[in-house]
């Protein structure tokens, strides 16, 4: 399966422009043969836990119609970060498309503490079928907590992927965590992080894959958004400058 991950710098608290943004990109993907394109921790929006509960949405908002369409023609799986809102309670979630089903979130259950004002933790893990594999999304900080990653992997993921918005300190944790990730689970650990400035730090890119025996097999740096293409079967990676 070619499973592809997006390092883009999303205009902050634009959802329009990024909308059109996250369009470019899964085209390209799609131009690669990707079955599948995960972006980073509140993609559409920025990491901007403060303009969080003017920018939060609705699990069935339209204005994402669009991925669905392009899910369905392109017969391709997105994952995009939004801020959500559920019982009044502002999340951290990816909203899921997949060809000719309902869309479905994901929402961040372990939070950061500086976190806690703006957002509540969501309450389940999900797994997203691509090909008969079994992804398993994580959301930044959480991904660093092995019990999460030992979790996915109980209820059968496969791969796990990390959506996140890190600066250097951050990306340098992920690069001692993740391939350990791997190693012990026997599965591929692909992290895609933005570049720019978000919240009160600067994202730092670096988005990465590491195979299933914890080897690093692609890494960008921190200035260029790209696609990252990276095959589960032969470990061929792809890039592909936005």
């Amino acid at each position: 399966m070619n499973i592809a991950i997006a390092q883009i710098k999303p205009v902050k608290g634009d959802i329009p422009a990024n909308i059109q943004k996250h369009i470019l990109v899964i085209q390209q993907a799609s131009l690669l043969k990707a079955s599948s394109i995960f972006f980073p921790e509140l993609s559409l929006t920025g990491y901007e836990p403060e303009l969080a509960k003017e920018l939060a949405v609705n699990i069935n908002d339209n204005q994402f119609d669009v991925f669905q369409e392009i899910s369905d023609l392109k017969k391709i799986t997105i994952g995009v970060g939004i801020p959500t809102l559920s019982n009044n309670e502002i999340l951290i979630s990816m909203l899921i498309f997949q060809p000719e089903q309902s869309r479905i979130m994901y929402s961040k259950q372990q939070l950061h503490q500086d976190e806690f004002p703006y957002f509540k933790n969501g309450n389940q893990q999900i797994l997203i079928n691509v090909e008969n594999e079994k992804i398993a999304p994580a959301i930044c900080y959480e991904s660093l907590q092995m019990d999460h990653a030992d979790n996915a992997v109980k209820l059968g993921a496969q791969i796990y992927i990390a959506s996140v918005a890190k600066s250097k300190n951050g990306i340098d944790k992920a690069y001692a965590h993740y391939p350990e990730v791997a190693k012990n689970y026997i599965i591929p650990v692909l992290m895609s992080n933005c570049i720019g400035e978000c919240d009160n730090f600067v994202s730092a890119g670096f988005s990465s894959v590491w195979n299933k025996e914890g080897k690093l097999m692609a890494q960008f740096d921190d200035q260029q958004e790209v696609v990252i293409i990276f095959n589960t079967e032969t470990e061929k990676v792809t890039t592909q400058i936005i």
